[in-house]
């Protein structure tokens, strides 16, 4: 079994190797200089397109469309705001050293860039499947906007692949061992309940995935924020300390200190990047699938929307996490995963501290499941045609359970971490490639849209 251990790591090592993170981040650039940095210029415009939709003032009943345009922000944070911020962040700072935050941060930036390409050209060449649904994402651009079906095809397979990894077994084994943790759950159990919970949503399709995100996400957002804010407040005194760590660790590595063993920068980078990107999903493609599904027509708006995805998720709930690691100390106890995080909050909080992590941990968890459950479905759909849409349901299902079972160990949380890791850069190497491409096609959509008037309300 080691040997297969080693096989993961070195696979996945070369795959987030210096030509994936130049890869991703370059995209972000090109992107950003391109849309003439949309996410600062329209940072206000989307925050407005956002509240209008959920207050349902957009006016898009008779659009075509499943989900409206909040639903499908909702639905693309449902899975991009899981258990990547409460352990994905933790396992980098522990693998990574208090200075891969900030390479998360950086990632983020030219990540919202990324998120508005893939999210806008998603919704511009999404088709309308035999039952009437929309279908968007990477599948439909790739074939429909670059002409390169294979890549399509290739990317529906990393997808639906990938699904299993980052969106299932990762998130029902995080959900499985903070429950075993602090309540004695057995993971069988957490397994089982998971499955069907899952199964009991996932059935209605979008529209119910995107009515359970649009009531789930934004609680859970708040419960986890207010209760990291309360963390801060207490150590507010140490908080300048605490990002001249960050940024000093960042760009000098850090030596061992307390249960800490010690990271370069180059750690520092890798798991900063790679972990940003599991968190935020920015170059993955996949929430131009969710976007693809919105009630909108207009791909450009819908492309503003989705870049605060990666606003909420990287620089709102990650920085939550990591200032909490930070100001305790927790980053320097030896833990990794939840665990690290969980100590973060009890230090302050004592047993409640434990609780709202566990409680967080498995509605985040259970939210991702939901949401990618989607992402391979559409992907299966793409490979196979609707008629495989339950068989696919069943099984993912039946794998929530398999992947609660994984050992609580440290070797056993790393293969998992190794394999989601792995999935991500297989799947973005492709809608990556479609981006740079295309991108000629995003910036003449971005300029001719804001360029107009009639099409746009006061403040876009």
């Amino acid at each position: 079994m080691s040997f297969l251990f080693d096989v993961i790591a070195g696979i996945n090592s070369f795959v987030w190797g210096p030509w994936m993170m130049l890869l991703l981040i370059g995209t972000g650039v090109r992107l950003t200089f391109g849309t003439n940095f949309i996410q600062i210029r329209k940072f206000g415009t989307a925050l407005r397109l956002m509240f209008r939709s959920a207050a349902k003032l957009d006016y898009i009943q008779n659009t075509p469309g499943d989900i409206s345009p909040f639903q499908a922000l909702m639905t693309a944070l449902a899975a991009t705001v899981g258990n990547g911020n409460i352990a994905g962040v933790a396992t980098a700072i522990a693998l990574g050293g208090p200075g891969a935050p900030v390479w998360m941060w950086l990632t983020g930036i030219v990540g919202m860039a990324t998120k508005y390409a893939e999210a806008m050209l998603g919704a511009k060449y999404r088709q309308q499947l035999p039952d009437g649904t929309m279908a968007g994402g990477p599948m439909y651009f790739l074939e429909h906007g670059m002409n390169r079906k294979w890549l399509a095809w290739l990317f529906a397979l990393f997808g639906a692949i990938s699904a299993f990894g980052i969106g299932n077994m990762v998130q029902a084994n995080s959900v499985a061992l903070v429950l075993k943790t602090e309540l004695g759950i057995p993971l069988i159990v957490t397994g089982v309940i998971l499955a069907i919970l899952t199964y009991a949503v996932i059935i209605g399709g979008i529209q119910r995935i995107g009515s359970v995100a649009e009531f789930m996400v934004p609680i859970m957002c708040i419960i986890y924020v207010m209760s990291g804010l309360v963390v801060i407040l207490v150590r507010i005194d140490h908080v300048p300390a605490a990002f001249a760590l960050i940024f000093e660790s960042a760009f000098s590595g850090h030596a061992a200190a307390g249960g800490f063993a010690g990271a370069g920068v180059a750690q520092a980078l890798r798991y900063g990047v790679s972990r940003g990107i599991f968190s935020n999903e920015a170059g993955l493609g996949t929430a131009s699938i969710a976007h693809g599904a919105a009630k909108s027509s207009e791909p450009v708006r819908q492309g503003t929307i989705a870049m605060l995805g990666v606003f909420i998720d990287t620089f709102v709930v990650n920085t939550i996490t990591t200032l909490t690691i930070i100001l305790t100390g927790a980053w320097m106890s030896g833990l990794t995963s939840t665990a690290m995080t969980a100590k973060g909050f009890t230090t302050v909080l004592g047993p409640a501290g434990g609780w709202i992590v566990a409680f967080c941990s498995v509605i985040f968890g259970y939210s991702t499941l939901l949401a990618w459950s989607y992402y391979g479905l559409r992907c299966t759909d793409y490979l196979f045609g609707i008629q495989a849409s339950l068989p696919y349901r069943l099984f993912w299902c039946v794998v929530i359970v398999f992947g609660a079972l994984f050992s609580s160990d440290t070797v056993g949380i790393k293969f998992i971490w190794d394999i989601a890791d792995t999935m991500n850069g297989a799947m973005a190497i492709p809608n990556l490639l479609g981006l740079l491409s295309l991108s000629a096609i995003v910036y003449g959509e971005t300029a001719k849209y804001y360029s107009k008037s009639s099409d746009k309300q006061p403040g876009d």
